[in-house]
């Protein structure tokens, strides 16, 4: 029988060594790799191809969540966290198990067994930021993925964002990069008084806005600083206005 490859991803060494312990117990499970932080556990994932990780929510860098937005092929997914305010909505989308610190080795064989009987179903693989960290705990951020380096776009640095089918462009200062979210998403997270649908297809950041010029019946073009246009339909008219106080 092939030995079930184990990554472990906690920012705490102390938590780190004491799912490493808990695993020896296992003698079917061998850990391939231990990281620190989410950069170091998508290049351990891309190198080892695991078949179990065992990851901490809240690290330094990039959470949890934002680290399993940027794999493709995603391992099967243990939660080891003191954060239970996301455990709830964790087992509502089906993740394999939720691991509360401390925890015990009773409760650690448990997550184990109860992983052994759903191997294969890739159930932990719908998980996303969105759907567990309420909107207000959520980093300003968005994490890319750029060939093997790992890019952070704070919101801040987003001048506005295009549907692209079932992804979004984020146009910034620095270029353009691709995402695979909805503008729903984006429409939710973005802070509502700098960030406004202009457009079904178009949200623009208002604090980049030079003017606004009639073009067609009902809509208008924003022409923002860099020269980029935006077009704006009637309804995203309203909100520009409403948003800009005019």
């Amino acid at each position: 029988m092939n030995p079930i490859k184990v990554i472990i991803i906690d920012d705490e060494p102390l938590a780190r060594s004491i799912v490493a312990e808990y695993i020896a117990s296992h003698s079917q499970l061998t850990i391939v790799a231990e990281c620190g932080d989410g950069f170091e556990g998508v290049k351990a994932i891309a190198q080892h191809q695991p078949d179990l990780i065992f990851l901490d929510v809240q690290m330094p860098k990039i959470n949890g969540f934002e680290m399993l937005e940027l794999l493709e092929d995603k391992p099967d997914v243990i939660f080891t966290t003191a954060f239970d305010e996301y455990a709830i909505k964790a087992f509502d989308i089906h993740a394999i198990d939720y691991l509360l610190k401390p925890f015990n080795k009773e409760r650690f064989d448990a997550a184990i067994s109860r992983w052994q009987s759903m191997r294969g179903t890739k159930t932990a693989t719908t998980l996303s930021t969105e759907e567990i960290i309420p909107a207000e705990q959520q980093p300003q951020r968005v994490v890319i993925k750029l060939n093997n380096k790992i890019k952070i776009i704070p919101f801040s640095d987003i001048h506005f964002i295009e549907a692209a089918e079932d992804y979004v462009m984020i146009h910034t200062g620095e270029g353009r990069y691709m995402k695979h979210k909805t503008m729903t998403f984006f429409e939710k997270a973005l802070p509502a008084n700098q960030f406004v649908r202009c457009h079904r297809s178009y949200i623009v950041d208002v604090q980049q806005i030079n003017r606004l010029e009639a073009y067609e019946k009902d809509s208008q073009i924003a022409i923002l600083k860099s020269g980029a246009k935006v077009p704006v339909s009637k309804s995203g008219y309203i909100r520009l206005k409403q948003v800009l106080g005019v």
